[in-house]
């Protein structure tokens, strides 16, 4: 049992060094907060600590049968290994698809972009800046409003078919172009914690993080994969600030 468990022990210390470099590329750059909730990063990088730090030592610990040569031993540890790899490359994959490349205005919201959201062939028709996806965090972008009554009509229906105006780079122009748009959308945060006294608590906190009064925060709806939300923005700047996990709606 002591072989097994040695066998074990060293490929769950292996796996966990992989995880945790893993870990700091997810968090810290495709994933980094308020991404990790809003854009599922957390789940996603579960199925992979699962594989990785599970399965693989677990499977380690099975086949480490002590009558086996040391050769034998070798081979069934390198081919689990092999597809430990496959599935954390697999995994890897995913969470790039799946990444959140853009925090997009959309009229009235703000809505979380994510790479597999956008349209290859809309994107190559975007200005310059925009025909590459970034690798690195979110950035922030809006969309410019409709040039005709027709256009607006057929964004309207691409929308109810899952195609989202945010997600559209042909629609894409600078956040700094919609700061007075964001202002004049926003509502002041006092207005929300008036329908949401829950979460007073929080807001306050986070106020104090950020050294801004309530008075001087407004807030916008920020809709994530399959949650919404609420974007903290500055009065002054229009620059959203932080993000409250709340519903606003």
């Amino acid at each position: 049992m002591s072989r097994r468990i040695q066998w074990a022990g060293a490929h769950l210390a292996a796996s966990l060094l992989i995880t945790s470099m893993v870990a700091a590329l997810v968090f810290l750059v495709w994933f980094p907060h308020p991404f990790r909730e809003l854009a599922g990063g957390v789940k996603l990088f579960l199925i992979i600590v699962t594989v990785d730090v599970i399965l693989g030592p677990a499977a380690t610990l099975i086949v480490a049968n002590p009558k086996k040569s040391l050769k034998e031993l070798r081979l069934d540890v390198a081919f689990i290994s092999l597809l430990q790899i496959a599935a954390l490359a697999y995994g890897l994959w995913t969470m790039v698809q799946a990444r959140p490349v853009y925090m997009a205005f959309e009229v009235s919201r703000f809505r979380v972009i994510h790479a597999v959201d956008v349209d290859p062939q809309l994107l190559a028709q975007a200005p310059a800046e925009w025909r590459h996806l970034p690798m690195g965090r979110p950035q922030l972008v809006a969309v410019r409003p409709f040039r005709s009554a027709q256009e607006q009509s057929d964004a309207m229906f691409a929308e109810l078919g899952g195609l989202t105006l945010g997600a559209r780079p042909d629609f894409w122009m600078p956040y700094a172009d919609a700061v007075s748009a964001v202002k004049a959308e926003a509502k002041p945060l006092a207005e929300l914690l008036q329908r949401k006294p829950e979460a007073r608590a929080a807001a306050e906190a986070m106020a104090r993080d950020l050294g801004r009064p309530l008075d001087g925060l407004l807030y916008l709806p920020v809709a994530g994969r399959n949650l919404f939300w609420t974007a903290l923005i500055d009065a002054a700047s229009g620059m959203p600030l932080d993000y409250l996990p709340v519903d606003p709606y």
